[in-house]
């Protein structure tokens, strides 16, 4: 899917020998990184700094847990984030069923009236408080659920791994967070093709093995 959103070059980056002669089975680029990364952001700084890649180059991070992610949304987050005053920005869809809403594996985000993120959760948020304790809970208002795609200026990846860890990173485990926690802005866009959900469980697993066999 990356190949075809339009990117100058795709790069695979894992700690993983098996992804890695996977990849280079089938030609594509790879960079092996080291093992003690603790998030997909401090992978992703290693491959800047091994490519040299320029402060202003543009750098989608697609997680290999969101196999289903459609090509057109890789290059909308790209292009968002070309036209906005940020360093970073992701993408959301519309959550349209209550299974959603209450299940920690999708996390949910809040933002303010021009699209910049205010927070990221895996509780649900906002809090409906009229309608959420009727059963069975009853969605009245546009809550967003967020895509686990980012798109990065590669001189804020640096930045962005010498800030330390903070409390709400690791008690929610979004490295996302990070970035709030120190002021810097996130925009989010609402995607326009809703991919499936990504990949958390082994019955999710199950579950796109079926689609793409």
């Amino acid at each position: 899917q990356a190949c075809k959103s339009g990117a100058d070059k795709v790069i695979v980056a894992t700690d993983d020998q098996r992804v890695f002669d996977a990849v280079q089975a089938f030609g594509g680029e790879v960079c092996m990184t080291r093992s003690d990364h603790q998030s997909g952001t401090e992978r992703l700084a290693e491959v800047v700094e091994k490519y040299n890649l320029a402060d202003d180059h543009i750098v989608v991070n697609v997680q290999g847990d969101e196999p289903l992610i459609p090509d057109t949304i890789i290059r909308q987050v790209a292009d968002n984030l070309a036209h906005k005053n940020a360093p970073m920005a992701t993408l959301a869809v519309e959550i349209d069923h209550e299974d959603e809403v209450f299940n920690p594996n999708a996390v949910k985000v809040v933002t303010d009236k021009d699209g910049y993120a205010m927070y990221f959760s895996r509780a649900s948020i906002p809090w409906d408080r009229d309608h959420f304790a009727q059963q069975p809970a009853q969605i009245h208002h546009n809550l967003l659920r967020h895509i686990g795609i980012y798109a990065y200026r590669a001189g804020f990846i640096n930045t962005y791994i010498n800030w330390q860890p903070t409390a709400l990173e690791q008690i929610e485990a979004l490295e996302q967070l990070r970035v709030l926690w120190y002021g810097e802005k996130i925009h989010v866009d609402v995607a326009i093709d809703a991919p499936p959900a990504g990949v958390d469980t082994p019955e999710d697993l199950e579950k796109v093995r079926a689609l793409i066999s």
